[in-house]
């Protein structure tokens, strides 16, 4: 997902979780800010411009942060690697054309811009490769920052939903995927680099692929309107994530069940109906693995969600894992930071609950924390 926002009349131009989404970053039209998932406090504040683009290494010092060009000494083709604790630019790295989307892992670094993409040795910052792409002027792309499956995924297409996967480690394509008739508009990794999920410029479906075969698993059916994707999230899982989150220009939060819809399945095959209609057929047209949670955010307003962790809870009679619970965290880019409980049931049951909501341009800094 581009983490830029569209629009410049909202207080934060872009918004970002690191890696295993402890700690988060926003951009504003003044600096830039980290905090802390868990608590909310505010661990780090650089009031030093405007920026578009601000990215954590895990819950490290390190950070690569691009200006938004209100000003030219934050130039949008410039990248800074900055450190939280000196509060010093470590190097940068000048390009002749906007960045618009960054990805860091222990290894790697890559840098999005319109036509190309560069990825570099982190340590050296020695260029690794640069990969021609076709016109990707939203910056789209995902990452999974897993070394094992460490993919980065790109538009294909402009005329319709194909993404090519890249292994970023081995530094080889490893498939095109042929998603969406129409072109894509979101795209996510699971963490582990094991699950693409992809929206076209329609939002009406959303479809998840197993990326080691190139194979559609899932179809998910979001709305019969067209509607933007904002953003998708898988939860954090090593293997099959349970549950799949995006958000959209209705200022709804759509959550779609994985792990209880594969255990539905299993109960549906068994039937005359389930027989006889494909899985991925049914999955598109039956709405009991998704849910909706609406007016997270006005309409229009872009919003991002995460999911930081999952629960499973099992039955004590007979150790059946009989539901879920999934802590969701949303920043809308009005200014706001939201975080939910997310219950499923194995009934394909939704229930949500607002555990917290705070505005997160009037956090003050706590000196006492630090990156």
């Amino acid at each position: 997902m581009a983490n830029q926002s569209s629009s410049s009349s909202y207080p934060i131009l872009c918004a970002s979780f690191n890696q295993d989404s402890s700690c988060f970053a926003i951009g504003t039209k003044n600096g830039f800010k980290v905090f802390d998932s868990n608590t909310g406090r505010l661990c780090y504040e650089g009031v030093i411009g405007a920026f578009a683009i601000v990215e954590m290494l895990f819950s490290s010092s390190l950070l690569a942060i691009v200006g938004a060009g209100e000003e030219p000494s934050l130039s949008p083709r410039r990248l800074c690697l900055f450190n939280t604790t000196s509060g010093t630019a470590l190097r940068e790295l000048n390009f002749l054309t906007s960045i618009l989307a960054v990805h860091m892992n222990r290894k790697r670094l890559v840098v999005i811009l319109q036509d190309k993409t560069y990825v570099y040795d982190i340590n050296s910052l020695a260029i690794l490769d640069t990969i021609d792409t076709v016109s990707n002027i939203k910056g789209l792309c995902a990452f999974s920052p897993s070394l094992d499956g460490c993919y980065l995924a790109l538009p294909a297409s402009i005329s319709k939903g194909s993404v090519l996967l890249y292994n970023v480690m081995d530094l080889h394509l490893h498939c095109e995927i042929d998603a969406h008739r129409a072109p894509l508009a979101a795209i996510a990794l699971s963490s582990n680099g094991t699950y693409i999920a992809t929206a076209s410029e329609q939002g009406t479906i959303i479809r998840v692929h197993l990326v080691s075969e190139a194979t559609k698993s899932y179809s998910f059916r979001r709305g019969t309107y067209p509607s933007t994707i904002f953003s998708l999230s898988f939860a954090p899982s090593m293997q099959l994530p349970d549950i799949l989150v995006g958000t959209s220009s209705s200022g709804s939060v759509h959550a779609f069940s994985l792990g209880f819809s594969n255990y539905q399945r299993s109960k549906r095959s068994g039937t005359f109906l389930g027989s006889i209609i494909p899985d991925s057929v049914t999955d598109a047209l039956d709405p009991a693995y998704h849910d909706v949670l609406h007016n997270v955010a006005p309409a229009g307003v872009k919003s991002y969600a995460v999911i930081r962790k999952v629960e499973k809870v099992a039955d004590t009679s007979t150790s059946e894992i009989v539901a879920c619970r999934a802590t969701i965290s949303i920043i809308t880019y009005n200014g706001y930071f939201q975080e939910y409980n997310l219950s499923i049931n194995n009934q394909n049951e939704f229930l949500w609950s607002l555990e917290r909501e705070f505005r997160l341009l009037n956090v003050i800094l706590d000196e006492a924390v630090s990156l």
